[in-house]
């Protein structure tokens, strides 16, 4: 074949974002090898590559990301299978794959047909049809003999469209793919027994017969020979180099060595054949607890070749044929595992193709990105893991690219979780305001009743209200003014609800956020300025609330002076101002001394905005001071599956949100909501809850 014609072969995983592409998850696509290696040498990272799909003649640009590489003969296995979904349901199952890459003529198999399972011997491997000038593949199948009491049970006797492939009698022969056969025996062992001669001698002792029955593939146990010791680890990965096929083993040691195919053998010598063991739980006895605690689902650390690798725990237990404990991780993207989650025809936990490690459970060790789980946290072994034993610090700004945003970032999602995975990761992810609560005990009830300790308020408005497109500070107000509320002391951290009900009722179609709140006229204590000149405030008017002279909202408070001026006006006359309650002990006003000066103003710093759309949260988090350190969180952006799927959620960067908060609100009032760039739209017109932060108080608190 010309190396101008030679193709790279791909299987889709993931749905394209735009659906009219047309194709789905598990369709194969391909690109000549000569043009790949160009567009390498004019980029080394390429984010979308020029495929053609099967059953088209033109380009479609794909995802990198989605695609992963298939050899050409993984290819024609998978494209034998008839939907697109199946194809990609067997190719995460890469054992099975891999146990039919081995299968070859008069191999016994069974192979199923309408759901009952046939003895055969296979006859033939390869194509049924001959590929078209647009598909270089059709598809490879398996054509077997039915045996025994299986004969006459089959539809064919070896001839497809008048072509005979394989000759048997009639009715005794069928054409399967790999999907719906398997081989009738087990895999030979070699005997349990002491070695004594060279480890090069051992090597001519395995047949090709038995080569070719027992092909290897990532996540395989072997067993190799160094300076005569005999050696055992996994397989990572085989690649292809001067004719010769090299396996790329993990050894026991925690080291990586690449040797021959022929050097290597597959399952482990000297070793006992494994008891059957149940697969879907893993039972710890308190020898087998990790000295810091790490357990399911802890982000850990461990040492790869290519240097420190992360990831997160999902199944702790032992492994067939393995002593001591083991830990399989589902790695994070950028880093390459050896399995899906299953070990020797067994399956412990489900991930993507190799993103899946077993490692011995005491080398894995806490995630060192993570601050606060320094190695001697904990000098002593803990009888038990206790969450939130190890507080880790809230993710410092300059580090959240790095570690927050991306695919399967954050909290992931699971059946109708959205609200809280959202709230978990507003308050907690780059704030640290209510990290106390963590360690607080239940407080007692407070002595009469009458001031209320809580951290959220839901903002109610009366019909009596003029606002058409306010703030978060005008909703606040005007709320607190007709429940006649005010605030005991200033808080370390305020949530506000806004007013709207479900999915149905929003009182407003679009709400500024208030980047600072000015909550020092809520205070029922402290000293406050008066409006009109910004002296020390004597005294409150209720009724002056919506006079629009002062200001279109807000409370009014005054100084003496001011406050008698105002109230001689005839409309103002009925007017009842109330004494303003100073700290005991403040300066008071007379005229034998000046007045104090203005007392400083209390805000809070917007920190997070939870929003809904129908019935999914979603939100926003302020990770730095800068106006476009934003970020936005979906713990349900994406699914991987169906039924037994999962959700994939995904931390983005939303600097567009900063261009929108810095406008007036004449501006914003001009902005059409689908017009808005990136996700802005959600924060203006979904809002639901606003949190905001006292950085002072939050430190005594």
């Amino acid at each position: 074949m010309d190396t101008c014609d030679v193709k790279m072969y791909y299987i889709l995983i993931e749905e394209p974002e735009l659906p009219m592409l047309l194709i789905n998850a598990g369709h194969i696509c391909y690109i000549k090898e000569s043009r790949y290696m160009s567009m390498l040498s004019r980029s080394a990272c390429l984010q979308e590559l020029p495929v053609i799909c099967r059953g088209s003649s033109y380009d479609r640009f794909l995802k990198v990301n989605d695609l992963k590489p298939v050899t050409a003969k993984e290819a024609e296995l998978l494209q034998a299978l008839g939907e697109d979904s199946e194809r990609l349901k067997w190719y995460l199952e890469r054992d099975a794959l891999a146990t039919a890459l081995g299968l070859t003529k008069d191999t016994p198999v069974t192979v199923e047909l309408d759901g009952k399972w046939l003895q055969g011997i296979v006859r033939y491997v390869g194509r049924l049809t001959e590929p078209k000038f647009t598909d270089p593949i059709v598809g490879t199948f398996f054509g077997i003999e039915l045996q025994g009491e299986d004969k006459g049970k089959g539809p064919s006797d070896g001839t497809y469209l008048s072509k005979t492939l394989f000759p048997c009698k009639k009715d005794c022969g069928i054409f399967a793919p790999f999907s719906r056969v398997k081989p009738m025996f087990s895999k030979p062992k070699l005997v349990s027994k002491c070695l004594t001669f060279p480890a090069a001698q051992l090597a001519p002792q395995l047949s090709s017969q038995q080569a070719q029955h027992q092909p290897l593939s990532t996540g395989d146990r072997v067993t190799f020979f160094m300076d005569e010791d005999i050696l055992h680890g996994m397989v990572m990965d085989l690649e292809e180099k001067d004719g010769r096929t090299l396996v790329i083993i993990s050894t026991d040691r925690d080291e990586k060595i690449t040797l021959p195919l022929d050097s290597v053998i597959k399952g482990e010598l000297l070793q006992q054949e494994p008891e059957p063991m149940e697969t879907d739980k893993a039972v710890m006895s308190m020898e087998e607890v990790h000295p810091l605690g790490l357990g399911v689902d802890s982000l850990v650390e461990v040492t790869l070749a290519i240097g420190p690798g992360y990831g997160t725990i999902r199944w702790i237990g032992t492994l067939p044929g393995q002593k001591g404990t083991y830990a399989g991780l589902e790695l994070e993207d950028g880093y390459t595992g050896v399995s899906n989650g299953t070990f020797k025809d067994h399956r412990f936990f489900r991930c993507l193709p190799r993103q899946g490690l077993f490692v011995k459970l005491l080398s894995c060790r806490p995630d060192s990105r993570f601050q606060g789980a320094s190695a001697n946290v904990l000098q002593e072994r803990p009888a038990l893991r206790s969450p939130g034993a190890l507080p880790s610090s809230p993710i410092a700004s300059d580090q959240v690219e790095r570690m927050l945003i991306g695919r399967m970032k954050g909290i992931q999602g699971h059946i109708n979780s959205c609200y809280m995975d959202s709230a978990l990761f507003s308050l907690f992810s780059c704030s640290s305001v209510l990290d106390s609560l963590l360690f607080k005990t239940r407080p007692g009830q407070s002595p009469g009743g009458k001031v209320q300790d809580s951290y959220c308020y839901q903002i109610f408005l009366d019909n009596n209200h003029s606002l058409v497109l306010p703030t978060v500070q005008h909703l606040l107000e005007h709320s607190f003014h007709s429940a006649g509320l005010k605030l005991a002391e200033v808080p370390s951290c305020l949530i506000l609800q806004m007013p709207r009900f479900g999915k149905k009722f929003k009182m407003f179609q679009k709400i500024i956020p208030s980047l600072e709140l000015d909550i020092t006229d809520l205070l029922s204590e402290g000293p406050q300025q008066c409006v009109l000149c910004g002296q020390l405030a004597y005294e409150e008017c209720v009724d002056c609330f919506r006079d629009p002279v002062f200001s279109r909202t807000g409370f009014k408070v005054f100084c003496r002076t001011c406050s008698s001026q105002v109230h001689s006006h005839p409309e103002r006359l009925s007017h009842s101002p109330s004494p303003l309650q100073l700290p005991e002990g403040y300066p008071a006003h007379t005229t034998l001394r000046p007045p104090p000066p203005a007392p400083p103003r209390e805000r809070l710093e917007l920190f997070a905005v939870l929003c809904i759309e129908t019935s999914h949260y979603v939100s926003f988090i302020k990770h730095g001071p800068n106006s476009t350190d934003w970020i936005f969180f979906d713990s349900m952006a994406d699914r991987h599956g169906e039924r037994d799927g999962f959700n994939i959620p995904q931390v983005e960067a939303c600097p567009e949100v900063g261009m929108y908060l810095v406008m007036s609100p004449a501006e914003l009032a001009n902005q059409v909501p689908r017009d808005m760039k990136g996700v802005a739209k959600r924060l203006f017109c979904d809002a639901y809850m606003y949190l905001y932060q006292s950085t002072s108080i939050s430190l005594y608190r």
